[in-house]
């Protein structure tokens, strides 16, 4: 094994570790802090859109059985496919979790176009701030991932699951010295 590789497994070993301890201390979150519940479409935390499509019951059966894929079975690749056989790449939540996907398998590069569909589809999409956030803490652009949760900050405020949840992480990527 490489040092890199190294590297890599005694992150994830930690990382894991500290995954199976939050959850005593604190509400149960998926990988990285991102929120494993359905963001509901009229929430003040998603911006001041409310997306028809997501009162479309077809529509919103497929991106629940998409967001089942991802936090319930951890199949990336498969949810990726739900999310783009729904036809509404325009939507900033699907758009969102597939940027989330690409990002869990690795793809940085596709993630970041996904990400950065969502916030031109809708620039006060908390989530995508968020993930997106997350995504520039994981690639080590801390400055980057403060300005997330100061745009975060102005949308919903410092209470808010979205910003609670950057803070976390960019505070332990603080005491840790690991980025995540």
């Amino acid at each position: 094994m490489t040092g890199i590789g190294l590297i890599r497994l005694l992150t994830l070993a930690i990382f894991s570790m500290a995954l199976i301890v939050t959850p005593l201390v604190t509400p149960v979150r998926a990988a990285g802090g991102e929120s494993p519940s359905p963001p509901p479409s009229d929430s003040k935390t998603q911006g001041k859109k409310k997306s028809s499509n997501l009162e479309d019951s077809t529509f919103s059966k497929g991106y629940r059985a998409a967001y089942t894929t991802i936090y319930e079975r951890n199949d990336y690749a498969g949810a990726i496919e739900q999310l783009k056989a729904l036809g509404h790449d325009d939507n900033a939540d699907v758009a969102n979790l597939i940027g989330y996907s690409y990002r869990k398998l690795g793809d940085y590069k596709v993630s970041q176009i996904w990400y950065e569909r969502a916030l031109k589809t809708d620039p006060n999409h908390v989530r995508t701030w968020q993930y997106y956030g997350l995504w520039q803490l994981e690639q080590g652009n801390r400055d980057q991932a403060e300005y997330h949760l100061t745009k975060i900050g102005a949308l919903c405020g410092k209470d808010c699951p979205e910003y609670r949840s950057l803070a976390s992480a960019l505070e332990k990527s603080l005491v840790t010295g690991l980025v995540y």
